[in-house]
């Protein structure tokens, strides 16, 4: 009997050991609920922190776009660079040829792609327009000067012809092109 008493004292024991381990489950999900809940407090706290801190950004953001609409009126300039053009001038001492290449600044960026689309035209009237100049006209400094406002007053009516009021007058188109500028001038 003796060796029956040894199971039964244990089968008491057991429940005490399994009321000890329930204890510490409960024990431990309690745990768990309160660090976990303490961690999502604090973490709805830091993300109220940092909404405040967004709405700070957004206002020091919005100071610069104010900015960004003084530096879309300073617009860098855009330069679109032409093949070189080679025509014969008219006739003075000989045959004299002229080499030149040009380069032209742009008002707004939008016009390149209208400037490109019409490029044939515009190198035609360009390529018409050098080779009726003598080189006498071309070489000072005052003759290349006419020349590049004549040559950006011919790319802009290419571009945006010139239109005529009810008078009958020609009204000069204002056009994309701002400046003609030569990159390469040779006259032989």
């Amino acid at each position: 009997m003796a060796k029956d008493a040894k199971p039964a004292e244990e089968g008491t024991e057991v429940p005490k050991k399994k009321s000890k381990k329930l204890l510490i489950i409960i024990l431990a999900a309690v745990l768990v609920l309160v660090f976990g809940g303490g961690g999502a407090v604090y973490m709805l706290m830091k993300s109220a922190d940092h909404a405040s801190d967004d709405e700070d950004v957004a206002e020091e953001t919005v100071k610069p776009k104010k900015k960004d609409k003084k530096k879309e009126a300073e617009i860098p300039p855009v330069f679109v660079n032409l093949d070189p053009f080679t025509v014969n001038l008219v006739p003075e001492t000989g045959d004299q040829y002229l080499q030149v290449a040009l380069s032209l600044e742009l008002v707004d960026p939008h016009s390149e792609p209208i400037l490109k689309a019409l490029m044939p035209k515009i190198r035609n009237n360009i390529t018409l327009l050098l080779s009726s100049k003598k080189a006498s006209e071309l070489l000072p400094k005052e003759g290349k000067e006419n020349l590049a406002g004549v040559l950006k007053e011919e790319i802009n009516n290419a571009i945006e012809p010139p239109v005529k009021n009810k008078k009958g007058e020609v009204i000069p188109s204002e056009g994309p092109v701002k400046s003609v500028l030569f990159t390469s001038f040779i006259i032989q």
